[in-house]
């Protein structure tokens, strides 16, 4: 990533209100980018938009990204140079019980955006982030690649394999370089793991659960806890994403397709190994339990192959797994003292961008 890209960069983000697109937005600001956020108000109560005060470093604005007429307008008159789509349903548990919605946001949104991208000529490069989930999942022990076949067992991993092909779509119909000289943004898919981080408070996702249970004094209850996960802190897969918009603004033609952002093999865990870390680190003595609820399917097994985006983009996750945790407890345990949470926050993204940065 070349910081000094960023100054001065028309940004937009949809979905900045999230968890991810809270850091992302943030981490953007800091570097000097100009950044618009497209989204509906947080979707949980405590969030990282409002804790880390991102809503001051940026340009909001509240929007439903069902809403072609919003978004298009938004995009006409902030006109973006580049644009990081996450607006999404994300959560597994969440499309068993509102499939509609899931559907109708994570198809017919990512739809909305290249209808309206198309009705400008501002936007030079795109990355649609979508899910590791989008693969047809055989619970292989090998990391799946960016060629290997797109399914998706629940609603919402369907849905962003449905994502995937609409980019695909449209990247071959209407934004071709080949046969398009005057309007050809670039796009391109980002497929991240289990991405985890202070400041996610999602409901029905293991690290949220986890510090509810501790800051309540609960038991944490577990759904599957032999199920091995690849997890990897939020700041690697977003790093990614950053260089690959700025290889798409530079190089259109080479990476406007599909890429993996997954972390490094030894980071992959059982979900019970990663509670009785955390506790571990955070010093607290409380005890889990199975969930012993009827619970509808979930992946025990999946990873990623990043190998191309190592080779071709120069990207690699720098945060190992034990890294990774004793970062979300340090910010979490922050955040429990009631400290400045933009600080913190902002420090976490000056650490690693001196891993990363020369």
């Amino acid at each position: 990533m070349d910081k000094h890209f960023w100054k001065g960069k028309k940004v937009l983000v949809t979905g900045h209100t999230g968890f991810k697109g809270g850091w992302l937005s943030l981490w953007l600001s800091m570097v000097g980018a100009e950044v618009t956020g497209f989204a509906l108000p947080p979707p949980t109560e405590p969030n990282i938009f409002n804790v880390a005060d991102v809503k001051n470093e940026i340009t909001s604005i509240e929007g439903d990204i069902r809403s072609f007429n919003n978004l298009e307008s938004v995009i006409s008159q902030n006109r973006p140079e580049i644009i990081f789509h996450l607006a999404a349903q994300p959560i597994v548990r969440e499309s068993y019980r509102d499939p509609v919605t899931t559907y109708q946001t994570n198809i017919f949104g990512t739809v909305n955006l290249f209808e309206a991208i198309r009705c400008t000529n501002s936007v030079k490069a795109v990355v649609n982030v979508t899910s590791d989930k989008c693969y047809e999942n055989h619970e292989w022990v090998w990391g799946y690649r960016e060629t290997d076949p797109l399914g998706g067992f629940d609603p919402y991993s369907s849905s962003k394999a449905c994502s995937e092909i609409i980019t695909t779509a449209y990247r071959n119909s209407f934004f071709n370089s080949e046969r398009d000289l005057i309007h050809r943004p670039a796009i391109a898919t980002a497929r991240a793991g289990n991405v985890i981080g202070g400041g996610d408070f999602w409901k029905d996702r293991l690290i949220p659960d986890i510090f509810n249970s501790i800051f309540n004094n609960n038991i944490i209850v577990i759904r599957n806890p032999n199920a091995i996960r690849p997890w990897q802190h939020v700041l690697d897969p977003l790093n990614g994403y950053l260089l690959l918009a700025e290889s798409l603004y530079k190089n259109a033609a080479e990476f406007g397709e599909p890429w993996n952002f997954g972390p490094s093999v030894n980071s992959a865990r059982k979900v019970s190994w990663v509670v009785e870390k955390i506790l571990d680190l955070y010093g607290k003595d409380i005890s889990w339990e199975l969930d012993e609820r009827s619970n509808p399917h979930e992946a025990t097994l999946l990873s990623l192959d990043c190998s191309k985006a190592i080779q071709r983009l120069g990207w690699s996750p720098k945060l190992d797994i034990f890294t990774s945790l004793k970062w979300v407890v340090e910010w979490m345990k922050e955040y429990r003292n009631k400290s400045n949470m933009k600080e913190i926050t902002e420090n976490q993204i000056l650490d690693f961008m001196e891993m990363t940065i020369p």
